[in-house]
């Protein structure tokens, strides 16, 4: 029981500290720390993942920068996806799907690292016009069918990613959101922790009617996980932003690599 809180403490710590992606390092931790396989260790990240991303969205909301119809739209196509994730997941050998999360993080790591890096100068993103804008005068999105369409697939990407590896989406919502919208960045991480309280919430639903989820298990982690957000988030902004992220970068790809060599031993 005190390893299980440990740990769910130490993904608590990690998502304050790194934001929603640090979820993703949720499923590792129980398979190396809990003994468990993928497909046990999913739902038990999703639960854990989901509540903290709850607690935050709670404090978006409060603060006025969840942006919630937008987070419902790409809800609404994430939890239609997140089942069929669960199903294959299900269904699929550990051994293939442990490599196929390990890559997943690896691009992660690499992904995080690269932005943790200073700007060369040469990113063209911000010449880029995003589908969708910010009314500036009333502060909401203006809805276009270009915009509904890039949330959408966005849901169908963090859904579908949810269900079949067993974490929040954040890595693919973050991002998303970057490059579809011109949202500020508070924004953008409240939105996506909106969305993946949603998913994810769907998805722990789907495993406890499926009867997948180990519930004294998960109980205790979810605990942990709150608990280390909480702790998180008094000592986040005394910590540089940029070191933070080389650091989960650097954790993300040894984590991604021990999976690796588990799976192909």
């Amino acid at each position: 029981m005190t390893t299980i809180l440990l740990l769910g403490f130490t993904v608590g710590i990690i998502l304050a500290l790194t934001g929603a992606g640090g979820g993703i390092l949720a499923v590792p931790l129980l398979v190396f720390g809990a003994g468990l396989s993928m497909a046990e260790a999913g739902p038990i990240g999703l639960l854990a993942v989901g509540l903290a991303a709850l607690l935050g969205t709670i404090m978006g909301l409060k603060a006025g920068t969840v942006r919630y119809k937008a987070a419902l739209l790409i809800s609404v196509t994430g939890i239609l996806c997140s089942p069929l994730g669960l199903w294959l997941a299900q269904r699929m050998p550990n051994r293939p799907l442990t490599i196929v999360f390990a890559f997943v993080l690896l691009f992660v790591a690499w992904r995080v690292f690269q932005k943790s890096m200073p700007s060369t100068g040469q990113d063209q993103t911000a010449q880029r016009i995003p589908p969708c804008q910010i009314d500036s005068g009333k502060g909401k999105l203006i809805w276009t069918a270009p915009c509904a369409r890039a949330l959408a697939l966005a849901g169908v990407a963090a859904g579908g990613l949810s269900g079949l590896l067993g974490v929040g989406g954040g890595f693919v919502m973050v991002p998303a959101l970057q490059r579809y919208t011109n949202l500020a960045t508070q924004s953008i991480l409240a939105t996506s922790l909106a969305v993946i309280a949603l998913v994810s919430m769907s998805g722990v639903v789907a495993s406890t009617l499926s009867g997948h989820l180990q519930w004294t298990i998960a109980l205790p982690f979810s605990g942990g996980a709150l608990a280390g957000m909480i702790a998180g988030r008094l000592v986040a902004a005394r910590l540089s932003g940029s070191l933070l992220q080389k650091g989960f970068a650097i954790v993300s790809a040894l984590v991604a690599v021990a999976l690796l060599v588990k799976a192909l031993r």
